[in-house]
């Protein structure tokens, strides 16, 4: 992955207005044409163009078009490089589905995870253009409410919380009952900031910022409070406390627990559908699903996929899977594990299954497995 975003960093260079390669970029090269021709005829109009100005002229002409010839040939280059990358990295063929989005309801479905992901992103005026285009109606309200979230988001990137905490007060109740530490982290920020702001031991101000606002949280917190925080943390056990993260993370943060007050998961829905797809679990999905129809199979129901799928840990979620043996939900300690043969059943399941020189009989078809062999799967 890594080799695939340095060649979208390299295209990105290249294609942009003020991108470096080894030709000048094609803007530059076009005004400087257009520079000569605007002197040329300046001079045809003043009748002083000679004919060494029309040779020079021409030769200006043909360095420029050569220019824009090689910086073309960069971005070709490029585009291969990445294309190359690409078939690398991702080895498996993307499944084809039917369209699946024929329906009004669907289509609109559709449209509006389009227009929330483009809002949610920060991405306005590509979304106002799709609005326009799709004839999507969406709410002034909606709109104004991720154009306030990326306002707040803006001001924690500039060191400023009085936003996110003005926003935190009004949503106390919500934070509470979520348990989040939204509130806490900022006034932390804050008190941090001040603490360290300045090389001379004056923890003054920081203590009566803390007696001040971080006092209310000492019950539901206190670990924190007895941590010592000195001028001196950068080189302490606790520099964890002067890290930039400590500032830094305030805002996935905030962006999680806004979203959540608009009944919103704290993921964005196009972001995930492109990590578990690029991940390559789509196409492990489909191709199990193919073995499975054309192999006629005992597995119990049809929609239930005996595999593991890779997913980014972030995407993991408690297990749902309901052995076919014991018929228990799995759990931490009892969780599913997947067979040689590609049965699933629970662990505990498992171990009750009895050995033979090692080996287990699969109670749902007749190939046999070393238990220590099974691996357990994540749903």
């Amino acid at each position: 992955m890594d080799a695939c975003l340095a060649e979208i960093a390299k295209l990105e260079k290249l294609t942009s207005p003020t991108g470096k390669g080894k030709a000048p970029p094609v803007p530059d090269s076009l005004d400087s044409l257009l520079q000569s021709l605007h002197e040329a005829r300046a001079q045809c109009e003043t009748g002083s163009l000679s004919a060494p100005s029309l040779k020079q002229l021409s030769r200006t002409v043909d360095a420029r078009k050569k220019d824009i010839d090689d910086r073309q040939k960069e971005v070709y280059n490029a585009v291969a490089k990445l294309g190359k990358a690409l078939d690398k990295k991702f080895t498996a063929t993307i499944p084809s589905y039917p369209n699946l989005f024929v329906s009004p309801d669907s289509a609109a479905a559709l449209d509006r995870t389009v227009v929330v992901h483009l809002l949610r992103t920060g991405q306005f005026e590509t979304a106002e253009t799709f609005i326009e285009e799709s004839k999507f109606p969406i709410t002034d309200d909606l709109r104004l409410r991720f154009v306030d979230l990326h306002r707040i988001l803006q001001a924690l990137r500039s060191s400023n919380i009085g936003p996110a905490l003005d926003w935190a007060r009004s949503h106390r109740d919500f934070l509470r009952f979520r348990r989040s530490p939204l509130e806490f982290n900022l006034h932390r920020s804050q008190y941090m900031r001040i603490l360290i702001s300045s090389d001379t031991p004056n923890t003054l101000p920081a203590i009566a910022y803390a007696n001040t606002h971080l006092r209310p949280f000492f019950s539901e917190h206190a670990s924190e409070f007895m941590r010592p925080h000195d001028i001196k943390l950068q080189t302490s056990p606790y520099c964890d406390l002067a890290s930039p993260a400590l500032h830094s993370d305030l805002e996935p943060l905030f962006a999680k627990e806004y979203c959540a007050s608009m009944g919103m998961s704290r993921q964005v829905p196009l972001r995930v559908v492109g990590d578990i797809g690029g991940s390559g679990a789509l196409s492990r999905i489909e191709k199990a699903r193919k073995v499975m129809r054309e192999g006629k199979g005992e597995w119990s129901q049809a929609d239930e996929l005996p595999i593991e799928i890779p997913l980014p840990p972030e995407n993991r979620y408690h297990s749902i899977f309901a052995c076919p043996v014991s018929k228990e939900q799995a759990t931490d300690a009892n969780p599913p594990m997947m067979l040689s043969c590609g049965h699933v059943l629970a662990k505990d399941s498992l171990n009750r299954l009895p050995k033979t020189q090692g080996l287990v009989k699969c109670p749902y078809c007749p190939l046999e497995t070393n238990p220590a062999q099974a691996l357990e799967v994540h749903f």
